[in-house]
């Protein structure tokens, strides 16, 4: 079993940065491999990066590369991502989830076994 729980969340305008953290619980956290997703009012939730369980591979949808990073540090049982040059459209509550698959660019949801609350961001333009 693992319990994660996002933070960083926030407001903040166009063009600036911040930066999630996913701290997990449970000794196995380097078992799993990792993502972050979002969800914008009234729309589905989707996928938005992935980190494998060592943290050598990774994977980002293309509405974020080259904006956004994921990485993750397994001494501290926790995953970030770092969100530069956002953007209003990357508006939406951000998920941090855990899939047994080893694929870091496993992008459906019900592969995801273990979600965290969410974080709200927030980008006004």
């Amino acid at each position: 079993q693992v319990q994660l729980v996002e933070s960083g969340g926030g407001s903040v305008q166009a063009g600036g940065s911040l930066r999630l953290s996913c701290a997990a619980s449970g000794r196995t956290f380097s078992s799993y491999s990792m993502a972050w997703f979002r969800q914008a009012p009234g729309k589905e939730r989707e996928f938005v990066a992935g980190i494998s369980w060592s943290g050598g591979r990774t994977y980002h949808a293309d509405s974020v590369k080259g904006r956004f990073t994921i990485s993750r540090d397994n001494a501290k049982n926790t995953v970030y991502l770092q969100m530069n040059s956002l953007k209003p459209e990357d508006t939406a509550d951000y998920y941090c989830a855990a899939t047994f698959r080893a694929d870091p660019s496993t992008v459906q949801i019900n592969s995801y076994v273990f979600w965290g609350q969410g974080t709200q961001v927030t980008v006004s333009s």
